[in-house]
Protein backbone atom coordinates (compact mmCIF):
# COMPACT_ATOMS: atom_id res chain seq x y z
CA UNK A 1 0.00 0.00 0.00
CA UNK A 2 1.17 3.07 -0.65
CA UNK A 3 -0.22 6.63 0.46
CA UNK A 4 -0.30 10.29 -0.76
CA UNK A 5 -1.93 13.10 0.79
CA UNK A 6 -2.85 16.29 0.26
CA UNK A 7 -3.59 18.91 3.44
CA UNK A 8 -5.09 21.80 2.30
CA UNK A 9 -6.36 25.25 4.58
CA UNK A 10 -8.41 27.77 2.07
CA UNK A 11 -10.11 31.34 4.10
CA UNK A 12 -11.59 33.61 1.52
CA UNK A 13 -13.86 36.90 2.90
CA UNK A 14 -15.04 39.63 0.24
CA UNK A 15 -16.24 43.09 2.24
CA UNK A 16 -18.25 45.41 0.45
CA UNK A 17 -17.90 49.42 1.36
CA UNK A 18 -14.83 51.75 0.49
CA UNK A 19 -11.46 50.93 1.65
CA UNK A 20 -7.99 51.43 1.19
CA UNK A 21 -7.08 49.56 -1.72
CA UNK A 22 -10.19 51.69 -3.95
CA UNK A 23 -12.89 50.23 -5.60
CA UNK A 24 -16.14 49.03 -3.97
CA UNK A 25 -15.36 45.80 -2.79
CA UNK A 26 -12.26 44.05 -0.85
CA UNK A 27 -11.40 40.38 -1.66
CA UNK A 28 -8.91 38.29 0.57
CA UNK A 29 -7.94 34.36 -0.21
CA UNK A 30 -5.41 32.53 2.15
CA UNK A 31 -4.72 29.25 0.50
CA UNK A 32 -2.20 26.68 2.61
CA UNK A 33 -1.61 23.41 1.54
CA UNK A 34 0.94 20.63 2.32
CA UNK A 35 1.21 17.79 0.04
CA UNK A 36 3.22 14.20 0.71
CA UNK A 37 4.32 11.25 -1.06
CA UNK A 38 4.49 7.90 0.00
CA UNK A 39 7.73 7.26 2.33
CA UNK A 40 9.08 8.40 5.45
CA UNK A 41 11.25 11.71 4.93
CA UNK A 42 10.37 15.15 4.34
CA UNK A 43 7.18 15.91 2.40
CA UNK A 44 6.29 12.19 3.21
CA UNK A 45 4.06 10.18 5.18
CA UNK A 46 3.02 6.74 4.96
CA UNK A 47 0.24 5.91 7.46
CA UNK A 48 -3.35 7.66 7.94
CA UNK A 49 -5.94 7.08 10.39
CA UNK A 50 -9.64 8.11 9.99
CA UNK A 51 -12.42 7.83 11.85
CA UNK A 52 -15.66 9.11 13.45
CA UNK A 53 -15.41 8.48 17.32
CA UNK A 54 -18.27 9.36 19.89
CA UNK A 55 -16.73 10.46 23.43
CA UNK A 56 -19.11 10.31 26.38
CA UNK A 57 -20.35 13.18 28.44
CA UNK A 58 -17.91 14.40 30.29
CA UNK A 59 -14.90 12.00 29.62
CA UNK A 60 -11.69 11.40 27.59
CA UNK A 61 -11.25 9.21 24.65
CA UNK A 62 -7.56 8.30 24.79
CA UNK A 63 -6.06 7.42 21.02
CA UNK A 64 -2.70 4.80 21.32
CA UNK A 65 -0.91 6.72 18.45
CA UNK A 66 2.02 3.53 18.76
CA UNK A 67 0.89 -0.08 17.64
CA UNK A 68 -3.62 0.31 18.99
CA UNK A 69 -5.21 2.22 16.22
CA UNK A 70 -6.19 0.23 12.89
CA UNK A 71 -5.73 1.45 9.27
CA UNK A 72 -8.47 1.64 7.10
CA UNK A 73 -7.32 -2.02 5.42
CA UNK A 74 -6.87 -3.73 9.46
CA UNK A 75 -3.26 -2.94 9.80
CA UNK A 76 -1.88 -1.53 13.11
CA UNK A 77 -0.62 1.70 13.04
CA UNK A 78 2.48 2.99 14.85
CA UNK A 79 3.07 6.05 14.41
CA UNK A 80 6.70 7.44 14.99
CA UNK A 81 6.05 11.30 13.64
CA UNK A 82 2.32 12.72 13.29
CA UNK A 83 2.52 15.09 9.78
CA UNK A 84 -1.15 16.73 10.57
CA UNK A 85 -4.49 16.43 12.66
CA UNK A 86 -7.54 17.42 11.70
CA UNK A 87 -10.48 17.07 13.91
CA UNK A 88 -14.39 17.92 13.44
CA UNK A 89 -16.43 19.08 16.32
CA UNK A 90 -19.56 18.12 14.68
CA UNK A 91 -22.01 18.72 12.38
CA UNK A 92 -21.71 15.13 12.17
CA UNK A 93 -24.86 13.37 9.72
CA UNK A 94 -26.92 16.92 10.65
CA UNK A 95 -26.17 16.97 14.28
CA UNK A 96 -24.72 19.48 15.72
CA UNK A 97 -22.70 18.65 19.02
CA UNK A 98 -23.39 20.83 22.24
CA UNK A 99 -20.59 19.80 23.83
CA UNK A 100 -16.56 21.55 23.71
CA UNK A 101 -13.82 19.58 22.85
CA UNK A 102 -10.14 19.98 24.25
CA UNK A 103 -7.18 18.22 22.90
CA UNK A 104 -4.26 16.96 24.14
CA UNK A 105 -2.86 16.63 28.62
CA UNK A 106 -3.67 13.11 30.42
CA UNK A 107 -1.72 10.18 31.06
CA UNK A 108 1.56 9.62 28.49
CA UNK A 109 0.53 12.35 26.49
CA UNK A 110 1.68 13.32 22.97
CA UNK A 111 2.24 16.59 22.63
CA UNK A 112 4.18 17.10 19.44
CA UNK A 113 2.67 20.32 18.43
CA UNK A 114 1.74 21.49 21.88
CA UNK A 115 4.68 23.32 24.18
CA UNK A 116 4.70 20.47 26.98
CA UNK A 117 2.70 16.98 28.20
CA UNK A 118 -0.02 19.56 30.21
CA UNK A 119 -0.70 21.77 27.33
CA UNK A 120 -4.10 21.69 25.25
CA UNK A 121 -6.00 23.14 22.77
CA UNK A 122 -9.71 24.23 23.60
CA UNK A 123 -12.15 24.60 23.80
CA UNK A 124 -13.51 23.44 20.19
CA UNK A 125 -16.61 24.60 20.53
CA UNK A 126 -19.65 22.68 18.43
CA UNK A 127 -19.24 23.23 14.55
CA UNK A 128 -15.35 24.32 14.70
CA UNK A 129 -12.23 22.45 13.30
CA UNK A 130 -9.16 22.01 14.24
CA UNK A 131 -6.25 21.31 11.82
CA UNK A 132 -2.35 21.42 11.91
CA UNK A 133 0.12 19.98 9.72
CA UNK A 134 3.79 20.33 9.06
CA UNK A 135 5.53 17.93 6.10
CA UNK A 136 9.21 18.85 7.18
CA UNK A 137 11.95 16.08 8.68
CA UNK A 138 10.22 16.04 12.22
CA UNK A 139 6.61 16.89 11.12
CA UNK A 140 4.42 17.86 14.31
CA UNK A 141 6.75 15.99 16.41
CA UNK A 142 7.89 12.17 17.60
CA UNK A 143 5.92 9.49 19.25
CA UNK A 144 7.28 8.36 21.86
CA UNK A 145 5.88 4.60 22.75
CA UNK A 146 4.66 4.11 25.99
CA UNK A 147 5.85 7.68 27.32
CA UNK A 148 4.37 9.82 24.79
CA UNK A 149 1.83 8.22 22.35
CA UNK A 150 -1.53 9.43 23.90
CA UNK A 151 -3.36 12.08 21.51
CA UNK A 152 -6.75 12.86 24.15
CA UNK A 153 -10.12 14.32 22.90
CA UNK A 154 -11.77 15.17 26.53
CA UNK A 155 -15.36 16.25 26.01
CA UNK A 156 -17.25 18.69 28.55
CA UNK A 157 -20.03 18.09 30.10
CA UNK A 158 -24.04 17.92 29.35
CA UNK A 159 -24.01 15.51 26.75
CA UNK A 160 -21.75 12.80 24.27
CA UNK A 161 -20.08 14.06 21.57
CA UNK A 162 -19.22 12.66 18.07
CA UNK A 163 -16.49 13.95 16.40
CA UNK A 164 -14.32 13.07 12.76
CA UNK A 165 -10.56 12.48 12.93
CA UNK A 166 -8.02 12.49 10.47
CA UNK A 167 -4.22 11.80 11.42
CA UNK A 168 -1.76 10.90 8.82
CA UNK A 169 2.45 10.29 9.85
CA UNK A 170 5.37 8.24 9.62
CA UNK A 171 6.12 4.82 10.55
CA UNK A 172 9.82 6.21 11.03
Amino acid sequence: MTLSATSTVTVSAKQTGAHDFGGPDFTAKLTAKIATTDGTELNQADLFFSDERTVADGANDDLDLSGVLTGAFGLTLTFAEIVSITIVNGPISGILNTTDLTIGAGTNPYFGFLGSGTDTVGPLKPGSVFHIASADEAGLGTVTAGTGDILRITNSAGAAATYQIKIIGRSA
